[in-house]
């Protein structure tokens, strides 16, 4: 043992406590004689306890443990032959499930093949219905922009038809009026343009705008007896209402 060193009890000052206490028990638990105290009084002193230093195993060899033996591979025994089945035919009738599955995919085709022709049909409507509108749109436009032009022009021929009822000694000058009222009428022909209103015509509000009423026995109810302003109208479009007289 090593200096300081109390086996069981462990090292240093905590062994040597540890060591007393024990050696104190033993001697309270042991029969009291003369020879043992005197031991033990030897044994109080430090220098009695030398430690016994073991000479180390130089030649002790490392033990290897037995190797595990190694686990053989199982024999494999030959695939048994199976015998050869006979293949069955080709066309073997398939289950009633199948056929009601088969059914059933058949019919929801159907279905679907039916909603997408009718998605195309419905597409096809709508395309015909903007087409359509597209166009009546454009003829309005069209018509509009006719209407608000010639418009522009109707005080021209207001005042033309104004110079022709006028009674004149010049030939020539009455002649050129008329020359122009022509070529005028001749481009709103072109253009579509109509006039309406006229003497002897029932009153339609739609079209005529009464400025004046009269009795005369001789003429019907609701008719023209007098015509400011001539109306006009382009297709469909009013551009200018007629201005007349209407009687009873």
């Amino acid at each position: 043992m090593k200096k300081d060193d109390y086996g069981f009890y462990g090292k240093g000052l905590d062994g040597y406590v540890h060591y007393r206490q024990g050696m104190e028990e033993a001697e309270r638990s042991a029969p009291q004689s003369d020879g043992f105290e005197d031991s033990y009084d030897d044994a109080d002193d430090d220098s009695a306890f030398e430690p016994v230093h073991y000479a180390p195993v130089s030649n002790a060899k490392p033990v290897t443990p037995p190797k595990a033996a190694e686990p053989q591979p199982a024999q494999t025994s030959a695939p048994e032959e199976k015998p050869e089945e006979t293949s069955k035919p080709e066309t073997e009738a398939k289950p009633e499930d199948a056929q009601k599955q088969e059914l059933s995919e058949f019919e929801k085709a159907q279905q679907a093949l039916a909603k997408e022709h009718d998605s195309y049909l419905r597409l096809a409507a709508e395309y015909d219905n903007f087409r359509k509108r597209s166009q009546r749109e454009k003829d309005n436009l069209y018509t509009d922009i006719r209407a608000e032009t010639v418009g522009k022009f109707l005080p021209v021929y207001d005042n033309l038809e104004r110079a022709l009822k006028q009674e004149t000694a010049d030939d020539a000058f009455k002649k050129g009026v008329e020359m122009t009222m022509t070529q005028l009428t001749g481009v709103f022909e072109k253009l579509g343009v109509t006039a309406f209103g006229e003497a002897g015509e029932s009153f339609d509000p739609a079209e005529h705008n009464a400025v004046m009423h009269c009795e005369d026995e001789s003429a019907g109810e609701n008719t023209i007896v007098e015509v400011f302003q001539k109306g006009f109208r382009v297709g469909d479009k009013i551009i200018r209402f007629a201005m007349v007289k209407v009687a009873n």
